[in-house]
C-alpha cells in the first residue's frame, strides 16, 4: 500500500473529523510571528490554510507555508489564478513539491478591485476548475489545459482542496460548480465564512441530495465578526456572505470593542454547535485575520479536537 502523500490526505480517507485553522501571512518579511503563531496551532488543528494576499499584498503563501511546515504545522498552500498564468501556477506546484507541499487550495482569488491595490491588473488565465484539472494531471501534462504533452515527471501526487460558496446564487449552479471541482480532482471543501445557518442548512440539502459529501469531505468555515467595523464589512461584501440582521445587531449593540469581541466569539460558539448536528459535514476551518487569539479561544471553548 502506497503511503499516504500527507497527514490531511490521511485524515480525510479515515472518514474522522477534520479540523482546520487558517491564517493570512503578514504584509511584511518577518518570520517571527509567524514561526510563533505555528507553535501555538501545532498540535490542535490537523492544518492550516495560508492565504494568498487575499486582500492585501503580504509575504508570499509558498514562503508562509515552508515556514509553518519547519514548526511542524502542516500547510495548506493556497494558490489564486487571479495573479497567474498557467505557466506559474504550474511552477508553484512544482516548487511546493519540492519543499515538501502536498496540500494545495486552489482558488481563483478575491478581485482586486475589492483590496488594496484596486490598480493592479488581474490575470485569470485559468479558473479554479480548470486548475484542480492542472494539478490534478501534471504527471501526464495536465491535460489540455497546461499543453505539456509529456507531462513532468515525478509530479505530484497532491491533496486538493477547494472552495465552497453556499451563499452565493443562485444555488443550483454554485451546488453545480462543487459537482465539478470534486470531478477535477479536489477532495476537500471549505465554505465561506458561515453567518446564516439557515440558509447554510438549505445548501447542505442539495449538497447531500447530490451525494456529494460521499465524494469529497466538507467543512464549515468559522471566522468572527470580532468587531462592528468587521461586522459591517463582511455583510457589505459582494458576493454577499449572508450576515443575518440578527447577527449583526448582537454585534454592533454590545458595547465597547472587548465587549464586541466576545460577542462575536460567543456567536461562532453558537454557530458550530448548530452545525455540528448536520450529517455528513466533516468538520471545520476557524479563522480570524488579525486575531489568531480569538481563532485560538474558539478550538479551545469548542471543544474541538485534532485527536
Amino acid at each position: 500500500m502506497n503511503a499516504p502523500i500527507s497527514g490531511l490526505a490521511e485524515r480525510i480517507a479515515s472518514g474522522k473529523p477534520i479540523l482546520l485553522a487558517e491564517i493570512s501571512p503578514a504584509p511584511n518579511a518577518d518570520p517571527a510571528p509567524l514561526r510563533d503563531l505555528a507553535k501555538r496551532y501545532a498540535g490542535k488543528v490537523h492544518a492550516v490554510g495560508v492565504s494568498d494576499n487575499r486582500e492585501r499584498v503580504t509575504m508570499s503563501a509558498l514562503a508562509a507555508a515552508t515556514l509553518i511546515a519547519a514548526e511542524g504545522l502542516e500547510p495548506i498552500l493556497h494558490i489564486t489564478t487571479r495573479d497567474r498564468n498557467r505557466i506559474a501556477l504550474v511552477s508553484e506546484a512544482l516548487g511546493a513539491q519540492a519543499l515538501g507541499i502536498r496540500n494545495l487550495l486552489c482558488t481563483s482569488g478575491t478581485h482586486q478591485t475589492l483590496g488594496q491595490f484596486r490598480a493592479a491588473r488581474n490575470v485569470y488565465d485559468i479558473d479554479s476548475i480548470q486548475l484542480l484539472q492542472v494539478y490534478s494531471g501534471l504527471s501526464n501534462g495536465g491535460g489540455a489545459v497546461v499543453g505539456a504533452a509529456h507531462g513532468f515527471e515525478g509530479a505530484g501526487p497532491f491533496c486538493l482542496v477547494a472552495v465552497a460558496s453556499p451563499f452565493a446564487d443562485p444555488l443550483e449552479l454554485q451546488v453545480t460548480r462543487l459537482s465539478k471541482k470534486i470531478q477535477a480532482g479536489a477532495k476537500l471543501l471549505v465554505t465561506q465564512p458561515v453567518y446564516d445557518v439557515e440558509r447554510f442548512g438549505v445548501w447542505w440539502q442539495e449538497v447531500t441530495r447530490r451525494g456529494l459529501h460521499e465524494q469529497a469531505a466538507f467543512v464549515a468555515g468559522i471566522q468572527p465578526l470580532t468587531g462592528s467595523h468587521l461586522a459591517d464589512a463582511q455583510a457589505g461584501k459582494s458576493p454577499a456572505t449572508k450576515v443575518p440582521e440578527a447577527t449583526l445587531n448582537r454585534i454592533t449593540t454590545a458595547g465597547d470593542p472587548a465587549t464586541q469581541r466576545a460577542k462575536a466569539i460567543e456567536i461562532a460558539l453558537e454557530t458550530i454547535e448548530q452545525l455540528t448536528k448536520l450529517s455528513g459535514l466533516r468538520g471545520f476551518c476557524i479563522s480570524s485575520d488579525g486575531d489568531p487569539e480569538a481563532a485560538l479561544q474558539i478550538i479551545e471553548k469548542s471543544g474541538l479536537r485534532s485527536d
